[in-house]
């Protein structure tokens, strides 16, 4: 053979590839290349009007697929969502981004997946499958390990950064966002991993560790209120077990705060609890909770106590808010007070710890008995009359000292000698005070609105 004719053999084989290359390229100027897939569908070397033929026929079995790392966790019909494809469009999208001149890459790689174009979808129908998606993923996330941000927590008797844990639990609400627009762009799957939730506050967050320094000098503030002229201490080792830290933030445990607030109105309260009080005569007594009283604002004081704690400074003699006619701030009864002894029969008026008047008196009869209880002079009033069911009283002093009706006034109808010993029995009140004219004149000009009556 000459050497001409050898040449020719590449040359040959060479116009019979470029032929079979050329031939390709054509063929898939009007046909899918190779591995083509539309949504769900191949159309391989389908013609436009093939696969538009066989997309319209395989449309309603088209799925929505979660996938868990490729795997597939749920599929859902696309029909169930009321879904409508603009098929022609796909298609002409589809045939429209390949290069024919390129088939051969399709042996070596799949051509990009297109997805179907939608014309719409039934929210109703869509919202429907989400939250079903959503409880299903909520059960599924029970048995993945929890993502947890890095915290501050008590532990081994002191406080310390705990690390964050990288878990493979899925962020369920970004994923249902993303996969509901997902299913509306006509997209016919979504992949689960691409939501595992992640930690965003790590243990080398130096917000984390000026915050340890915060807990810590919260933790060990010195902290006392003042209540009924005694100091209250709050115990270290409770403030200390309040603290928290969460989502990057320094807060105490609001129910545990409210619960020591609560006991503290449950122990100190005026309005509930009982006053001790040394009375001239019969030592100390315990008097019921009357007119004059404090309530501790339990709401308020918690905020506030919140608020004073998390300073992390150490504070004393606090006050807790308060509502009523008194205040915590100072003994209820103080040195200065009107002393009613039910028993005696007698009132004196103390004027800085001192006995400035006394008087036998007459109080309320067995059937209308003088209410004891911790009280105040609410108003001075001259010339009044009272009246009742079966009465009408004028009065020439009078000094109300409850809600209901009961005060101190003078009683000219009395005779000088009933006052004290056991005339109240027979000659007693509707519940006031009866006082001798002459001395309750003196009383009314000696008192001040707002001075304690102590009735027992």
């Amino acid at each position: 053979m000459t050497k001409k004719k050898w040449l020719l053999i590449p040359l040959v084989l060479v116009l019979i590839l470029v032929s079979f290359y050329c031939y390709q390229a054509i063929q898939f100027q009007n046909k899918f290349l190779d591995k083509t897939m539309i949504g769900n569908t191949d159309v391989s070397k389908l013609t436009k009007e093939e696969a538009k033929t066989k997309l319209n026929e395989l449309v309603d079995a088209e799925v929505y697929r979660v996938l868990d790392n490729g795997e597939v966790f749920k599929e859902i019909p696309k029909k169930e969502l009321g879904m409508e494809y603009d098929i022609d469009k796909t298609v002409n999208n589809a045939m429209s981004k390949q290069n024919s001149w390129l088939w051969f890459m399709s042996y070596i790689q799949a051509p990009e997946k297109e997805d179907l174009e939608a014309k719409g979808i039934n929210k109703e129908s869509l919202n429907k499958i989400m939250d079903s998606v959503n409880k299903e993923l909520e059960a599924f996330n029970k048995n993945r390990k929890q993502t947890k941000n890095a915290s501050v927590e008590q532990k081994d008797g002191k406080f310390q950064i705990i690390p964050e844990v990288q878990g493979d639990s899925i962020d369920t609400k970004k994923f249902i966002s993303a996969a509901a627009k997902s299913i509306e762009k006509g997209e016919s799957d979504i992949e689960l991993t691409k939501f595992i939730e992640k930690p965003t506050i790590l243990a080398t967050d130096d917000n984390l560790k000026k915050e340890l320094d915060n807990i810590n000098k919260v933790a060990e503030i010195n902290a006392s209120y003042s209540i009924n002229g005694q100091e209250v201490k709050i115990p270290k080792d409770k403030m200390a077990s309040w603290v928290i830290f969460e989502d990057g933030k320094l807060n105490l445990k609001q129910d545990e705060v409210k619960k020591y607030v609560e006991e503290l109105g449950a122990t100190y309260n005026t309005s509930t609890n009982p006053s001790k009080f040394k009375s001239t005569k019969r030592g100390e007594v315990s008097v019921p909770a009357g007119a004059l009283s404090w309530t501790i604002a339990t709401d308020t004081e918690v905020a506030q106590l919140t608020e004073q704690i998390l300073k992390g400074e150490d504070f004393s003699g606090r006050v807790p808010a308060f509502q009523g006619s008194g205040t915590p701030a100072s003994s209820l009864i103080g040195n200065s007070y009107i002393e009613v002894d039910l028993q005696n029969q007698h009132m004196w008026y103390y004027k800085d710890g001192q006995v400035a008047l006394e008087i036998p008196v007459i109080t309320g009869k067995p059937s209308t008995p003088t209410p004891p209880g911790v009280f105040y002079v609410w108003n001075k009033k001259r010339n009044e009359i009272l009246r009742g069911e079966d009465y009408a009283s004028p009065v020439d002093y009078w000094m109300p000292i409850d809600w209901t009706g009961v005060g101190i006034h003078d009683s000219p109808w009395q005779n000088d000698g009933a006052y004290g010993g056991n005339s109240f029995q027979t000659v007693g009140s509707h519940g006031c005070i009866n006082t001798p004219p002459s001395v309750c004149a003196k009383l009314f000009d000696m008192i001040e609105v707002g001075v304690p009556v102590v009735v027992f």
